[in-house]
């Protein structure tokens, strides 16, 4: 079982897809802007919407456990999904790419959108399984955002090596956010050398 978990760690691709466009427009630049969209999001294998997802898991929370946790968990959940996640991926794209300072509200020449696709909560126990996260990231001019310069898919990226409570599905899945940064940092570092 132990070598499964290593297995799997060892074997696991993060995969960034170039469906059109490049990161050489962010040659000069110094800042850009980052939007963070959540809302069409599906959930787990099944592909829950929010709602859905939300719902099962209260559901689950009540019969296992009370009102009270699952009020602590709503109010985690709420504070991730519109703070922290968005957070972690600009802290994780801000470590790797180097050159350029990524942030919410800049005024820029360029916006880099990020759209969640598809979220993995994974698990936790004695073998750990991180969250995944797909999605889809938009360059556009910031004054004509419907002008896409690059787009990309990220695919399955597994939220490891952060510094967050795996024990939680939020925390498994802001990793996972972190780790989509950490691999987009890395690609702009690479092209803007």
């Amino acid at each position: 079982m132990v070598f499964m978990a290593i297995a799997t760690t060892v074997f696991a691709q993060s995969k960034i897809n170039f469906e059109s466009g490049n990161l050489d427009i962010l040659k000069g630049q110094s800042e850009v802007n980052v939007q963070f969209l959540f809302e069409n999001a599906k959930f787990q294998t099944d592909n829950y919407t929010e709602e859905q997802y939300l719902e099962r898991r209260k559901k689950e929370s009540l019969e296992k456990k009370t009102e009270k946790f699952w009020e602590s968990w709503i109010g985690e959940w709420n504070n991730h999904r519109n703070v922290v996640f968005f957070n972690k991926f600009i802290d994780g794209l801000n470590e790797k790419a180097k050159k350029i300072k990524f942030g919410k509200d800049l005024k820029t020449k360029y916006t880099l959108i990020i759209d969640s696709k598809w979220i993995y909560a994974g698990w936790s126990g004695f073998v750990m399984q991180p969250g995944k996260l797909s999605t889809e990231i938009r360059i556009v001019e910031t004054d004509n955002p419907s002008k896409v310069l690059t787009k990309i898919q990220t695919d399955k990226i597994e939220g490891t090596g952060s510094k967050v409570n795996y024990g939680m599905e939020y925390g498994r899945i802001s990793a996972a956010y972190e780790k989509t940064g950490k691999e987009l940092g890395k690609e702009i570092k690479n092209a803007l050398k």
